[in-house]
């Protein structure tokens, strides 16, 4: 054991022992703190410690050590006979990271291994450009670089990523004040609070090779191994979202902040596609590739073919497995499945276009660039290799486990199910031949040595107490042996059977043991057992090394199935997205770039205009009719004031999530968005104290609201929220409007909210600023806010009313306005400004064009009754068109929000006939019922759900008339609606 530990002294070493495995010393100590184990040996303190777990539980032990942070090297014995009095030749099977699982023996498993998130180990330095934050995944053999990252967006993307090992570089030592106290590096002191908080180690020199050094280190791997470079060159890429902003508009998940990402994607969509949309939020991208996204996003909108499930496959998983040559059945189906989809979409003429747009996109995420015919070609070899090796035909023959007649057919299935169907019966044809011939060598014997003692035995029909046997499958020894009750072979001699039972010989397990005085076998029935056991290990041993060859086959083409792979996830990620936002109403906005031309109209283009007509906040559902709507069109920077509640914070937190949504490629909540590329979206609202680095506050947003100016440009957008709210009014006052003339003199875009209305009165020098209110009315001599966004100036807070409205004593509220109307009644007076409540807007209407259909051509007859029935009660039968889905395909988001009748195509043949306005969801519904997962469906875009109703009973009685065997023939007497063949003119309905 030593010297498997003297190699890995970083990792938790376990050694197999027998049925269990052991560690030593402090390795020991780990497991029993963390794994729950029990020491071995009870707690003697002369011994050295030793604890261990059984082989059975081994999955579990490493879940719980590398949730915990450990690394685990995995010791295991080298099977087979060992001559006796020598030690067990062991070797190193594979290690376990946090976010690298153990997969040693998996390819000859039947179980899929949950793959979590990759955990890099991070490395941070500072430069004169910045942070410097470098990310080395030990599974892919790749590294990113993120350069020139402010504070606040290195801690976010550190937020968002679980590290295996964290590293800082003496750089960071050395902060703004000159001194070298590693507390006081990060000027904010966010950095500080985030790393102080976990395990790290300092490094020196240069920090990319040193911390590949490093990174080899830790995983012992060799020098020669090379790491590639996944960063995407990009000039005009947007900076990462800071922490305020990310958690501000819930894209990282915060209390009391409504999710951005649970609103841009359906419920149904998580895991890899959810993680690429977060990560695209949170590191916006570039122009080029946004302008890709929102034309593939427009063309899935418009659609009318069905789509692939898109397979997600974990990259990682992917290059670990193959690697390894631990990639099982399971496994290489799955692979096929994603290359047979990337394949169908090249083949079909409406998702080819989106194909081809879905390559750059995936090249930004795995850094692969690929030429898309090579990349086709290539899925295609890929493909082919593995259908000529995997069995996918279930009606294979040689797929059927062997059967006797004298022999528990369990027996079979526990001793051929863990090979058999795995691959092709070309490739193990011999191996096939002698299970077989085993199997009869083994059926012969049982039957001529065991069935005639149970013949007898159940001849003499026993009476109570007498003896009983069977042929019986002993499932702990992989044997099949006689079990006699109460039966003594002496007792029988003389009878038929006699020289049978002579042969009788009691049971031995396989270490030599006698199992029991019940079960007997015979010298013919074991050498038949040894027989068939030495060929089915013969077939087993043979369909792993032809998993195994294939998994050496693909490696050489791994690039191209992590493109793959990672394309089908960003495809899933986007067909998702389109669907959720045209149920939510969305729509795609025009996306402006920055001109190079200084005489371009600087209202064509630019950062120096945006424009949401009909806004509304992204956390309300447009279709539902609550959310209230507004329109902004901002050519400078905003000064916003307004009455507490009167919606300035959600006005913010709109504006920054549309432009963020637009910048990305995404649809946005509005009835149409004219948004320019921003370099950068900062939002800061409130601020809270941070005690641990012992900062108020004002501080603390003092802090922030360095970070914002600083790096604020002409194409930024800046977004304030009641800006200095936690120091002495007279002071914050004058701070705020320094504020204002810095961003002014920026030329960005944006917005800051205050409630200091003495900043009206300061001699500044903005030159740009309008002045904007949040609308308020009277109501029965009350003000209450309307949330509409107006021009001009608000001084009114509402305050007493907000106060009063939470439940605060009525004789404070008293008290404060008798204090308020002695001390600021006479100014107040003087100099109240109300906003116009009116707002005349010309939103434009968003129309939904109806998508142009075209007819399949599979299931011809089912198709033509299906038209022909519902033809004869449409008033246009023309427009009518009956379209299909196959068995590993979803409806095109076209369908979104449309009533539609559909027919399902059962695996038992029969027909389901249903009607839904979800027809997605309905699909997913069925499909998740046992024995339906392989279901295809046939269906009719219909007006309305009154017309669908009759169409489903129509189609259940009618397609019953012509023969056809349905699944719920009862529904079609909820109404007598189609129960006649004759049908009269007042029946007819019409389509869109």
């Amino acid at each position: 054991m030593l010297q498997f530990k003297s190699r890995f002294p970083r990792e938790v070493l376990l050694c197999r022992v027998g049925d269990f495995y052991e560690a030593i010393g402090i390795d020991a100590c780990i497991l029993v703190e963390y794994a729950g184990l029990n020491p071995f040996g009870g707690l003697r303190s002369d011994s050295a410690p030793k604890a261990g777990c059984p082989v059975v539980n081994l999955r579990q032990t490493l879940d719980d050590l590398t949730r915990n942070g450990y690394s685990v090297c995995i010791v295991e014995e080298v099977q087979g006979p060992t001559p006796a009095r020598s030690r067990k030749d062991r070797f190193i099977s594979g290690h376990a990271h946090p976010g690298s699982p153990y997969v040693y023996g998996l390819v000859g498993v039947d179980h899929d291994l949950e793959f979590p998130e990759p955990m890099p180990v991070v490395g941070i330095s500072r430069s004169a450009r910045g942070y410097c934050m470098i990310s080395i995944f030990e599974t892919m053999k790749a590294y990113s670089l993120d350069d020139g990252l402010t504070e606040e967006a290195l801690v976010t993307k550190l937020r968002t990523r679980r590290c295996h090992h964290l590293f800082l570089h003496a750089s960071l030592r050395h902060n703004a004040s000159g001194t070298c106290r590693w507390g006081e590096f990060g000027e904010g002191g966010l950095l500080w609070g985030e790393c102080s908080g976990r395990n790290f180690e300092w490094f020196e020199g240069d920090t990319l090779s040193e911390l590949l050094s490093k990174v080899k280190d830790v995983y012992g791997l060799d020098d020669e191994v090379s790491f590639r470079n996944v960063n995407v060159p990009s000039e005009n890429r947007p900076r990462p979202l800071h922490l305020g902003t990310a958690t501000q508009i819930g894209a990282l998940p915060t209390e009391g902040i409504p999710c951005l990402l649970k609103v841009l994607l359906p419920s149904t969509c998580s895991g890899l596609p959810s993680l690429y949309v977060r990560d695209l939020l949170l590191n916006p991208p570039a122009y080029d590739i946004a302008l890709k996204i929102q034309e593939t996003c427009k063309l899935m909108s418009t659609i009318t073919c069905s789509v692939p499930e898109f397979t997600c496959v974990s990259s990682a998983k992917l290059v670990k497995l193959l690697e390894q040559r631990e990639a099982n059945y399971i496994e290489f189906c799955r692979i096929k499945n994603v290359l047979d989809e990337v394949l169908h979409m090249h083949r079909h003429p409406e998702l080819v276009e989106i194909l081809k747009l879905l390559m750059e996109p995936t090249w930004v995420a795995t850094g692969l660039k690929i030429d898309f015919e090579t990349f086709v070609s290539e899925c295609h070899w890929a493909s082919d290799s593995i259908g000529e090796m995997i069995s996918l035909d279930e009606d294979e023959s040689h797929q059927n486990v062997s059967k006797c007649e004298n022999i528990p057919n369990e027996f079979f299935y526990d001793m051929e199910s863990s090979w058999r169907g795995r691959v092709k019966g070309i490739h193990i044809e011999k191996e096939l031949t002698q299970v077989a011939k085993s199997a009869e060598a083994l059926s012969l014997a049982v039957t001529e040595d065991f069935h005639p003692i149970t013949s007898r035995i159940k001849a003499m029909a026993a009476s109570l107490g007498g003896s009983k046997g069977e042929i019986t499958y002993a499932k702990e020894h992989e044997s099949v042996w006689f079990k006699g009750k109460r039966f003594t072979p002496s007792v029988w001699g003389g009878t038929a059977g006699e020289e049978q039972i002579k042969q009788l010989k009691p049971a031995f397990d396989s270490k030599g043991k006698k199992v029991g005085e019940e079960w007997f076998t015979t010298q013919k029935v074991e050498a038949a057992l040894v027989r068939y056991h030495e060929a089915t290990e013969n077939a087993n041993a043979r369909v792993l090394e032809l998993l195994r060859e294939l998994s050496a086959k693909l490696q050489t083409k791994i690039n191209v199935l992590v493109f793959a792979s990672m394309l089908l996830v960003i495809a899933k990620a986007l067909f998702s997205h389109a669907c959720e936002a045209r149920r939510r109403k969305w729509v795609f906005p025009t996306l402006v770039g920055f001109s190079t031309d200084e005489a371009a109209n600087p209202l064509d283009g630019g950062a120096t205009r945006m424009k949401l007509t009909g806004l509304s906040p992204y956390w309300f559902d447009v279709a539902s009719g609550t959310a209230v709507h507004n329109t902004v069109d901002m050519q400078s920077l905003f000064l916003l004031t307004g009455p507490n509640g009167g919606g300035k914070s959600s006005l913010l937190r709109s504006i920054c999530a549309a432009a963020l949504l637009g910048i990305c490629g995404f649809m946005v909540p509005a009835e149409s968005a004219y948004i320019p590329h921003f370099d950068s979206i900062m939002l800061h609202m409130k601020s809270y104290d941070s005690p641990v680095d012992g900062k108020s506050s004002f501080q603390v947003e003092m802090s922030e609201i360095r970070s914002i100016v600083s790096q604020a440009t002409s194409r930024s957008l800046v977004l304030i929220d009641e800006i200095c709210r936690g120091t002495e009014t007279a002071k914050g006052t004058c701070i705020a409007g320094s504020v204002i003339e810095s961003l002014d003199a920026s030329g960005c875009l944006g917005i800051v909210s205050t409630h200091l209305h003495g900043i009206f009165d300061l001699p500044l020098t903005a030159r740009n600023v309008t002045y904007k209110a949040m609308g308020a009315e009277n109501v029965e001599g009350q003000t209450k806010p309307t949330w509409k966004l107006t021009d001009g100036v608000c001084r009114e807070s509402l305050a007493f009313e907000t106060a009063k409205r939470e439940g605060v004593p009525e004789t404070i509220i008293q008290r404060a306005e008798a204090l308020y109307l002695s001390v600021y009644a006479k100014e107040a007076s003087s100099r109240v400004v109300r906003p116009n409540i009116t707002e005349s807007s010309s939103a434009s209407s968003h129309e939904i064009s109806k998508p142009v259909r075209s007819e399949r051509s599979s299931e011809k007859d089912l198709t033509k009754a299906i038209l022909q029935i519902c033809g004869k009660k449409m008033v246009e039968p023309v427009g009518l068109e009956c379209l299909s889905i196959g068995a590993r395909e979803l409806p095109p988001p076209s369908t979104v929000g449309s009533s539609c009748v559909y027919v399902m195509k059962r695996p038992d043949k029969r027909l389901y006939i249903g009607q839904t306005d979800d027809l997605e969801g309905r699909i997913r519904a069925h499909r998740a019922k046992e024995g339906l997962q392989g279901s295809s469906f046939l269906y009719l875009v219909v007006q309305g759900k009154s017309i669908a109703c009759q169409l489903e009973t129509l189609l259940i009685n009618q397609l019953h008339e012509q023969g056809y065997s349905l699944a719920n023939l009862a529904d079609g007497k909820h109404r007598n609606f189609g129960t006649s063949s004759s049908l009269a003119a007042s029946d007819v309905v019409s389509i869109s």
